[in-house]
């Protein structure tokens, strides 16, 4: 098999192997391992090891280091410093101690199987300390937990991983050197690290800049592409002529950029590379699995799959109580950094290169790590149920977290509920007090909770995603819903547990562009606000008013837009707090009503209801999930949702008829 026709191999296989996980709603990262291990040559043996896979493996290593690098930041550093160089540092060097007389221990109970040297062991500790971001971090922003307690220990001890990764790719290469000259080679490497480093940093610094810019001044956007490929790519070449390894010119390559006015552009350029590139990286660690070996050592690589899970864990939790953090948090942080990494296979993969290890006990060990990566969505996804089964004062922080947002929303009628408390909902709470509608706001950023807090607002800590939260929210007795932030899979679940805990309440969802509009309004949403189509509308209307467009003009642009887009700004919902007067009798009003079980009108169709006699009409009709349209047709059943439009009149004699 040819070059083109392995990568054609691995590219299809990535498309089918991710198209499957997103169906389950798993990482990607699990597709790509998945495939590597079906078509790799321990299985079906579609795709063998060689040049071409091993050189898309370390062009995927490179591009995630250049990545890490780029998101390099002194000031985000400084600011985390307590939780990077005191928890992260003392993971990763515990770990690779402990991980070490561990190995010796094993040598001496099963020598047939573990015969470690002490740079052998080295390596191993190294692979053992790493942790996967790439999936921890997905799992955790799909999850909403970036911002959490324990969501910031677990990225902090990331990154001090990811950092010392870039001495250990040096250590280990001088480890395997002469023995008798160690001490000379690791003087050599650090002599290498040190000239390759200051020309990178010290005259690389100064190049950068001006370089960019005057690439920049080219106005070609293939130019840019082309200078950064080459600048990424050349800083990898560099430190490998040096002697060290591709992943560390990668990395300071990010790190000059950083420091750039390009910055985010490289970002966004170097994205769908990077992506692909490493799910290329991770079907080639798929392939590294050896079924054979799993059914004729399963007992063993069970072993060393529950063993360094277990360990991590364990010691992960320990320290993170040595660093004063809550019993759950520190459980959280355990389980988010139990499993094996992406750099732990490269640390395994150049330590097997320099015949460090035994290539027996090499594939044992990797196919455990295989399987630990494997399965760490899964206990991600389970670490509430986990959680709640060691800590036995867990369900004591819950409960008196929930009893703190009901006793806040206790006396509450008629009140906004606002899912996150970010910039759009500190906003809208500004105009719900301004016109004097009471709101309580659940978010779950301590920090940001506490400062708000202290300056009068109503926000408590809490996941809108749980029924607990919501109903201790008060959401039966809620006005309206609001979900602030732009997460399609957070709002989808919090729509279903409105859905069962007050199926009328309105609801507003955020969305960034229209690719889930259908779905959201299915799920129960009454509208989904898109950022792009705002941010289009102020566009337009600014663009307008500057070329001498009349003002008034412009107003009723935009208005008639937004009508035509929003159904319901041709109405709004009645609050308790809305005063009444003649004149807002003859505005539009929305109103939703529930049809009960003994009501007349089961079993009519809409245009049979006659309510355009009232001046009122059916805008929709939400049945179960499903919202329906408002045909003329359409049979009404019980339990139906219906939401009517028209004065405030015409409503009230309108859900009379439909309630008779």
């Amino acid at each position: 098999m040819n070059a083109l026709d392995t990568t054609l191999l691995l590219l299809s296989s990535a498309v089918l192997g991710v198209v499957a996980l997103r169906l389950l709603n798993l990482p990607p990262m699990l597709g790509y391992l998945a495939v590597g291990i079906v078509i790799g040559p321990h299985a079906f043996g579609w795709a063998q090891e060689s040049s071409t896979t091993h050189l898309l493996a370390e062009f995927g290593v490179v591009f995630l280091m250049f990545s890490i690098g780029l998101e390099f930041s002194l000031p985000k550093l400084i600011s985390m410093r307590r939780a990077v160089f005191g928890l992260g540092m003392a993971q990763v060097v515990s770990t690779i101690g402990l991980a070490m007389l561990m190995c010796f221990g094993a040598a001496m109970v099963l020598p047939e199987y573990f015969a470690i040297s002490w740079e052998a062991a080295f390596a191993i500790g190294g692979a053992l300390s790493m942790s996967s971001t790439a999936i921890v971090s997905k799992m955790l922003t799909e999850k909403l937990e970036l911002e959490s307690p324990h969501g910031r220990q677990i990225i902090s001890v990331l990154l001090f991983q990811d950092l010392a990764v870039v001495p250990l790719l040096i250590l280990v290469p001088a480890l395997a050197a002469d023995s008798d000259n160690l001490s000379m080679s690791l003087l050599t490497a650090a002599g290498k690290a040190t000239v390759v480093l200051f020309l990178l940093f010290f005259v690389g610094k100064r190049v950068v800049r001006e370089w960019f810019a005057i690439v920049v001044r080219r106005r070609s956007q293939e130019l840019f592409m082309l200078n950064l490929l080459l600048f990424t790519l050349g800083a990898a070449w560099l430190t490998e002529k040096a002697g060290l390894s591709l992943a560390l010119g990668a990395f300071v390559a990010g790190m000059l950029i950083s420091e750039t006015e390009y910055k985010h552009q490289v970002e966004e350029d170097i994205k769908s590379f990077r992506d692909v590139l490493l799910g290329l990286f991770f079907i080639t660690v798929g392939m590294l699995l050896n079924l054979q070996l799993l059914l004729d050592y399963g007992w063993l690589i069970l072993l060393l799959l529950i063993g360094p899970v277990v360990f991590k864990f364990g010691l992960i939790f320990l320290l993170a109580r040595l660093f004063s953090c809550p019993t759950s948090v520190a459980l959280r942080t355990g389980l988010g950094l139990a499993q094996a990494g992406e750099f732990g296979f490269v640390l395994l993969n150049q330590a097997g290169g320099l015949n460090l290890i035994d290539p027996m006990l090499l594939q044992l060990i990797l196919a455990s790590m295989v399987l630990s990566m494997l399965i760490s969505p899964f206990i991600l996804a389970k670490s509430d149920w986990i959680v709640l089964k060691l800590s036995s004062n867990e369900w004591m922080m819950q409960s008196l977290a929930l009893t703190q947002i009901a006793a806040r929303t206790m006396k509450v009628k008629k009140h906004v509920i606002i899912a996150g408390f970010g910039r759009s909902g500190q906003n809208l709470a500004k105009l719900l007090t301004d016109e004097h509608i009471d709101y309580h706001a659940l978010d779950l950023d301590p920090d940001r909770i506490n400062e708000a807090q202290n300056a009068g607002a109503n926000v408590s800590y809490g996941d809108a995603g749980r029924r607990e939260s919501l109903t201790a929210a008060g959401i039966n007795r809620a006005a309206a819903l609001v979900i602030t932030y732009t997460n399609t899979s957070s709002a989808m679940k919090i729509l279903h547990l409105v859905h069962e805990l007050n199926p009328s309440l309105p609801v507003v969802v955020r969305s960034h562009d229209d690719t889930d509009l259908e779905k959201l309004r299915a799920a129960g949403a009454t509208e989904v606000v898109p950022d792009l189509m705002e941010g289009s509308l102020m566009l337009a209307s600014h663009a307008l008013v500057l070329l001498g467009v009349p003002l008034r003009r412009v107003v009723h642009t935009v208005q008639m837009a937004r009508d035509a887009r929003y159904e319901s700004l041709r109405g709004f919902f009645h609050g308790a707090s809305d005063v009444v007067d003649d004149a807002e009798n003859l505005q539009l009003r929305l109103h939703t009503v529930v049809l009960s079980e003994r009501s007349k009108m089961i079993g009519k169709r809409i245009q049979e209801l006659s309510l355009n006699e009232l001046a009122v009409d059916v805008t929709g009709v939400r049945r179960g999930k499903n919202r329906l349209s408002a045909e003329s047709d359409l049979v009404l059943q019980a339990s139906d949702v219906i939401v009517l439009r028209g004065t405030a009149e015409g409503v009230a004699r309108a859900e009379q008829k439909l309630l008779k």
